[in-house]
């Protein structure tokens, strides 16, 4: 049972990242004059293509909360599973209150960034301290570099420094990494072996 619940998480956080990607980009191009650069990335939310790019937001956390239960029910990583939960209600908010209501959008978008690159950190930590390894090397490398992007991109963003790239440029330097390893993420859990969970909890 565990085996197949590992395997239904990673269907499930991939297709959650992979198909907001694809919402993301059609929503770009449908949205006239729309720059990556001078435009925030939840201008999309209230533009022409808000309706599908909220739907597609929120379809995202909606996934992400039901992998992070059978990620849990597979590996009982709490912490992470707490994270990942936190991250979706980020995400879900997103969707929701956008950025009409001012404040609120902030919160639920910070929560959605702070919490998801705490994630691919700690989907590493959490493998380690329960000594069963669940993400390993190359992947585990990939996991903090690209959580620590994530964060420090957040950090800079905040400070409102954008290193040249713009409002909308630095918001991607938040959100593409983070992005890049959920659907990395999703995949390894796809092909995670189920023989190296039993060999390693029988040591």
């Amino acid at each position: 049972m565990a085996y197949s619940s590992g395997k239904v998480a990673g269907a499930l956080i991939f297709i959650a990242v992979a198909q907001f990607v694809i919402g993301m980009i059609v929503s770009e191009a449908l949205y006239p004059g729309y720059s990556v650069a001078d435009n925030y990335i939840s201008d999309l939310g209230v533009g022409p293509s808000a309706v599908i790019f909220n739907s597609s937001v929120f379809l995202m956390g909606l996934l992400l909360i039901i992998g992070a239960y059978f990620l849990h029910r597979a590996f009982r990583f709490t912490m992470l599973t707490v994270l990942l939960v936190l991250t979706a209600v980020g995400v879900m908010g997103v969707g929701v209150f956008t950025e009409d209501f001012g404040a609120i959008h902030g919160v639920v978008s910070l929560m959605a960034f702070l919490f998801s690159g705490l994630s691919a950190i700690f989907s590493v930590v959490c493998s380690y301290v329960h000594e069963l390894k669940l993400v390993r090397m190359p992947f585990s490398a990939f996991g903090i570099i690209l959580g620590l992007m994530t964060l420090v991109a957040l950090g800079l963003f905040g400070g409102g420094v954008y290193l040249g790239l713009g409002v909308g440029g630095m918001e991607r330097m938040i959100a593409y990494p983070i992005l890049m390893w959920g659907a990395g993420f999703g995949g390894y859990l796809i092909a995670y072996s189920e023989e190296r969970r039993i060999e390693r909890k029988s040591q």
